[in-house]
């Protein structure tokens, strides 16, 4: 029996794509890379607090990989370029931008405390940025890059693939407190059927061959 033809392979891509602005004008344009039409997407973010940056080398060797043909990877390299110039947790606006999400959103802190939640959820532009590209692209794993902990966080979604996340890297898995206005709690209850998880880096800057073993990781789970 003859072999049936091997399908063509789709457009890949390699593409920025501006999504907008910081609180202080800096352009947040996340890589898209691999098939566009393939709805196995995944997000990852290396940065949301801008003194936890191990995350960024990661994100940015994701970014110039080959694109995947069979998955559709969305980085974003740095999500609070504000809060990385400056060294601060917060945004220039003061604001931690993991607890301005909707999903059980409360008051916390004031103006430059490490907490502070922003006067309403979705306050600042560099949220708003994620969560439309989130609503926008439903990826069907979401990857939190954070700091020093040293682990991956259970963190709602399914325990099966941050159990998988946990065995290619090494970090161990734990559950962590639940925060008010986290993005990957936000997207956890606002997109059933996806995950959203915390992957804590330990403290400093991640080695090469670290770097490597994580893009590989988040790959891996991406296919």
């Amino acid at each position: 029996m003859a072999r049936a033809p091997k399908p063509v392979s789709d457009h890949l891509v390699r593409r920025h794509v501006d999504l907008g602005r910081s609180a202080l004008g800096r352009t947040i344009a996340p890589v898209e890379l691999g098939d566009p039409d393939n709805e196995r997407r995944t997000l990852v973010v290396g940065a949301i607090h801008g003194n936890e940056q191990a995350g960024i080398p990661i994100a940015k060797a994701l970014a110039a990989h080959h694109p995947p043909e069979e998955a559709l990877v969305w980085i974003v390299e740095n999500l609070n370029p504000d809060g990385v110039a400056a060294g601060t947790r917060q945004n220039a606006d003061r604001v931690d931008l993991n607890r301005n999400f909707p999903w059980r959103w409360r008051p916390l802190g004031a103006p430059g405390d490490p907490q502070y939640s922003g006067p309403r959820p979705l306050s600042e532009p560099e949220a708003r940025i994620a969560h439309s590209l989130i609503i926008r692209q439903r990826p069907r794993i979401t990857i939190w890059f954070h700091q020093p902990l040293g682990l991956v966080d259970e963190s709602g979604g399914s325990i099966a693939i941050e159990r998988r996340f946990s065995r290619l890297t090494g970090l161990p898995l734990h559950r962590l407190f639940r925060y008010p206005g986290s993005a990957a709690g936000w997207q956890d209850h606002r997109l059933p059927h996806t995950t959203a998880f915390v992957a804590e880096l330990p403290p400093g800057s991640v080695p090469p061959r670290d770097v490597s073993l994580y893009a590989h990781a988040v790959l891996r789970l991406a296919s």
